[in-house]
Parts: C-alpha cells; structure tokens; sequence
C-alpha cells in the first residue's frame, strides 16, 4: 500500500526532511504492521536528521509512535491485528502513515490511555525507568539532580523520582519553565540561565552534593555536573542537547571525588521482548496509577515535521510534543 513518510537523503537541517509517498508491503516473521495515529517527537530524532548519530542513507526517521496494528508477521503472538499498540525504539522510521516494523518493539495500550498519550511516554517513559530503576537505582531519602526539567523526559522524570520519595533538583532555562517543572514533582528548579548551578546545587545539600546527576543537555552543563557530585557519585550523560561533550582526562574524576561516568542508551536496556514488557509495563502501571501525567503540551502535522524540529531545537517547546496522522 502507499502511505506518505518523512524521508531525508543526506544529513541536514529541518528542511533535509522531506515529506514523500512511500510503498509498505506485508509484515514478514517477527514483523508486524501499524497504522500510526500519532508520533512521538524526540531529541534522538534531531540527532539522525543531522548526522550527529549516522543513518544510512536514504532513511526513515523518527523511533515512537502509536496506532492500531494491521496485520502481523508468522511467529508474533503477544500482539495481534486490532489491537491498540506503542512503541519506542526500532528502527527509524515512524514519521509515516504506516510502517512494518520489528515485533517485538509493540507494547499494548490499555484503554486508560490514549494514543496521544502513548506516543508521547513512551520513549521518554521506558528512557526515566531505566535510569531511575536500573542505571542508578533511586530511593526515598535521596536527593538528585536531573537537567532539562521542563523537557519530555524531565517532567516524567520528575514525577517519578518524587513518587520514589527522592527529594528532586532540576534545571531548566527561565522563570516559565522552572514554574512548570515546579509542578510536576520537583522540590527545588534551578535556571541555568542565571549560572551558578553546582553552587545551588551544594547550598540545598548542604555541601555534599548529590550522589547522581542525569544530564541530557551535554556541552553546556558537564563541567558543573561532575561539580554537583558527591564523592564517588556517578554522572549520568544520556543527551546532547547542546552538543557533545568535550573530551576529558579520566584523572579528572579522581581529583573531584573519585567519581563515576556512564553513557547509558534505551536501545541497550530494552534489547529483548521480555524486557522491553517489563520497563512498558512498569511505565503503564505508573501512568495509570496517576502518579505520572503525560500531557501532550505541542502537536503539529506529520506534513509540519520541519516545523517541529525548528521549535524542539530552538528549545521553544516544553513536555511532550507528538506528530498527528490525519
């Protein structure tokens, strides 16, 4: 059948995405295929598009999306045609009406929640449960820090960490985003537009500054992340927002508190069926325990994709932003 998909034949700005009419065949074993009615849009998507995290090219883009599976390929049995799914990760691709896709991937959605809803938790979701459960496992009584509060991620995140009974620290950049981080679990917002963080950041613990900082803003905070930790705390470096980091010398870490450094990936704790359930699974019960709200703050037209990427990365866009097929 033919439906219309974003494609990009080499890495570019937003205007590298173009939107063409595309064939899709029949699901293959392993395979199944979704009928998208909403998209999640995520910093990872920026990333492909200009080259940072390379594709072959020419490419699909985008790696969340929901809608109603079609049909599904020989050997698929947690997911059948008809049912209501999301997913996050798999190869890029779900700028489009339609796609064939690894089956494994499909999560199903209760009724509880909709298909806006599910496009957008459900890579930024999954990405906050195995950072808070798995990368560092949060608990009650401890205080962290987490960047771009205001953010997809960030205000997932916030609520999460809060329902762990963590006490939460965030930054986000003026007054307006560090009020809506504000209301959606964190204790205390810093403006990173004012500076100063790992001194607030010492000042709310005391001194002792924090055992884990998650930090997906890259360039522009790295410094004064690893300054925000405790000794032996670990630096959780799983964004580039504002570009890669720069090159560091490994003594670096010992000489401000023997300190740890990971570069942890949703595509390396969701690697199988069973575990990509179990982290679905647990960002659902969340969701519908109403202890995490996903709201929707930005929607635009899967045609609107360029416009999309301008506002995500002129940072003009706060939560969670989806695609809408028409």
């Amino acid at each position: 059948m033919q439906v219309k998909a974003i494609q990009i034949d080499r890495p570019g700005p937003p205007s590298a995405m173009e939107l063409r009419t595309v064939t899709v065949g029949k699901p293959g074993p392993g395979q199944a295929l979704i009928r998208h009615t909403a998209i999640g849009l995520n910093y990872i998507d920026t990333y492909h598009r200009s080259g940072l995290y390379e594709l072959p090219m020419p490419s699909g883009i985008g790696t969340e999306g929901a809608g109603m599976v079609e049909a599904v390929g020989e050997g698929v049995e947690h997911i059948r045609p008809g049912d209501r799914a999301a997913y996050a990760m798999g190869p890029p691709g779900s700028y489009s009406e339609a796609r064939i896709m690894p089956a494994d991937r499909l999560v199903k959605m209760p009724d509880e929640i909709d298909d806006r809803q599910a496009a957008a938790m459900m890579l930024k979701g999954m990405t906050v449960e195995y950072l808070l459960n798995r990368t560092f496992r949060v608990s009650a009584g401890q205080t962290i820090l987490f960047h771009a509060a205001a953010g997809g991620v960030g205000l997932i995140a916030g609520q999460w960490a809060k329902a762990l009974g963590a006490t939460v620290i965030g930054t986000a950049g003026g007054p307006e985003k560090c009020a809506l981080a504000a209301k959606y679990g964190y204790d205390h917002v810093i403006d990173y537009k004012k500076g100063g963080i790992a001194h607030q950041v010492r000042e709310l613990t005391g001194g002792a500054g924090v055992p884990v900082v998650y930090d997906s803003v890259g360039k522009s905070t790295w410094d004064e992340s690893l300054d925000c930790l405790a000794p032996r705390g670990l630096m959780v470096s799983f964004g580039n927002a504002s570009g890669p980091a720069e090159p560091f010398a490994p003594g670096i870490l010992g000489a401000k508190g023997s300190l740890y450094v990971t570069r942890p990936s949703l595509a390396h704790y969701a690697v199988t069926l069973e575990e990509v359930q179990q982290s679905a699974g647990a960002l659902i019960d969340m969701v519908k325990s109403g202890k995490v709200r996903i709201e929707v703050n930005q929607t635009y037209a899967l045609a609107d994709a360029r416009k999309a990427h301008e506002d995500l990365e002129g940072r003009r866009t706060t939560g969670s932003t989806v695609l809408l097929v028409e």
